[in-house]
């Protein structure tokens, strides 16, 4: 069964370290994502995910341009951020587990697995079918090409290696896609 992601009850956060001591957040605002998806069988689900890099927001409107340039995302270049599934590992009463999948940034693709828990599949107000997932992963931006760096002069790095990524997504049977203002 086909799904969409409801962007508006959804996100994709990432937290760095910042200068060794404090914590930096950021999120994509556009992104848009199909998901095939048997709430009986969801070893069988595939997810594929497109998230416009452009749409990178931490609050600081000086650090986002910075973010968007060649030193990091080039997103005159490279536009999209992808992740498409390729398995998934039911654990405890089959809503948990992971799901492994290939997340490609500035065109370089690599593995990922996230941790994910199904929090639960209802009905909206309007009669139609949701559910929700949770997910969580950490990657090292410099196996994909996110090099840019300033060294510390107490010692250290300006920006750490290891980026946390947490997905929440709510997801709205096709046919039974709701209208954007809902």
């Amino acid at each position: 069964m086909a799904w969409t992601i409801d962007t508006s009850h959804s996100s994709i956060e990432f937290v760095v370290r910042h200068m060794m001591i404090s914590t930096a957040r950021g999120s994509f605002k556009s992104f848009t994502g199909n998901v095939v998806l048997d709430e009986n069988a969801l070893h069988l689900a595939e997810f594929d995910i497109t998230i416009d890099a452009s749409s990178i927001s931490t609050n600081d409107d000086r650090r986002d341009g910075h973010l968007k340039s060649p030193d990091f995302f080039d997103v005159a270049t490279y536009p999209n951020i992808t992740f498409k599934s390729t398995k998934i590992e039911l654990a405890d009463g089959k809503q948990s587990g992971k799901v492994t999948g290939d997340l490609t940034i500035r065109d370089v693709t690599k593995p990922v697995t996230f941790e994910v828990e199904m929090v639960g599949i209802n009905k909206n107000p309007y009669g139609k079918t949701i559910a929700g997932f949770n997910a969580h992963t950490a990657i090292n931006r410099k196996d994909f090409g996110l090099n840019w760096n300033v060294a510390l002069e107490a010692g250290g790095w300006l920006v750490s290696d290891d980026i946390r990524i947490s997905v929440e997504v709510e997801l709205i049977k096709a046919e039974e896609t709701v209208p954007a203002t809902a």
